[in-house]
């Protein structure tokens, strides 16, 4: 696996599934490219994950506690975030603690994945949800969602089409959008889902302007309703909002 990441060590990757400590999200991407899947299908998995292990308590910066009883004291967090990641087909032993994390009130909690739900259309528009109260990642950064530009909620498109949805939203803070982006939070995409590319691009936005972040979607071939969802993260590819509701198209796909 070492050699087909080409950005790893074995060390590194054998670390990662001794079960001592949850590994970093640079780590987990390499594995997952490593065993031929897409990084983005995984990110929220594993937020769920850091998450978890974070509700023990124990400091980002501190080694898992070696004493028998510290370990059986973990235990359920460990289950929890194990039980999340392992929904994929790739399996990340998730364990202890992430080194270098971001401190927890910048984590998204998901208590539930609406893209794992099959929605109908007559369901449309779903209700909107937000995830629990988070700062922004950087002090002073705030996004306003301004229109639909394209495709509003519950638009009828037919099967097997591809059309661009445009999404218009506002810098309404004082921190300067740069290499910003769109990251599908959707589990890897089926043939019955309507697909877009997994990182949508957001221009360079100062703040007090506004930018529409477009993509192509290309309907499934199957009538039902197309629901998406997506999180701004940074040009690292951290959460840049984390306690904002995500941003979603819906779709009444035939």
């Amino acid at each position: 696996m070492s050699g087909r990441s080409g950005a790893i060590s074995h060390t590194t990757l054998h670390e990662a599934t001794k079960g001592n400590r949850l590994p970093s999200w640079e780590t987990t991407v390499e594995f997952v490219k490593a065993c031929g899947a897409d990084p983005a299908a995984y990110r929220e998995r594993w937020e769920s994950a850091n998450q978890a292990v974070r509700s023990t308590g124990t400091a980002p910066s501190e080694p898992p506690p070696p004493a028998r009883d510290q370990r059986r004291r973990l235990r359920p967090a460990h289950l929890a975030a194990v039980a999340v990641v392992l929904v994929g087909a790739v399996v990340l032993t998730a364990v202890a603690v992430n080194r270098g994390a971001r401190p927890a009130a910048q984590s998204i909690t998901v208590t539930s994945s609406p893209s794992l739900v099959a929605f109908s259309p007559a369901e449309c528009p779903v209700p909107a949800t937000n995830p629990p109260w988070a700062a922004p990642l950087y002090e002073g950064d705030k996004a306003e969602f301004v229109e639909d530009v394209t495709l509003p909620d519950c638009t009828r498109v037919g099967a097997g089409e591809t059309v661009t949805k445009v999404w218009r939203l506002r810098n309404a803070g004082t921190v300067p959008w740069k290499g910003y982006s769109l990251r599908r939070l959707d589990v890897t995409q089926q043939n019955h889902h309507c697909q877009t590319i997994s990182d949508v691009p957001i221009a360079d936005t100062q703040p007090g302007e506004t930018v529409d972040i477009r993509t192509d979607v290309t309907t499934p071939r199957k009538s039902g309703l197309c629901y998406v969802r997506f999180k701004m993260v940074d040009a690292a590819g951290a959460i840049v909002f984390p306690g904002n509701r995500p941003i979603n198209f819906q779709l009444i796909v035939g």
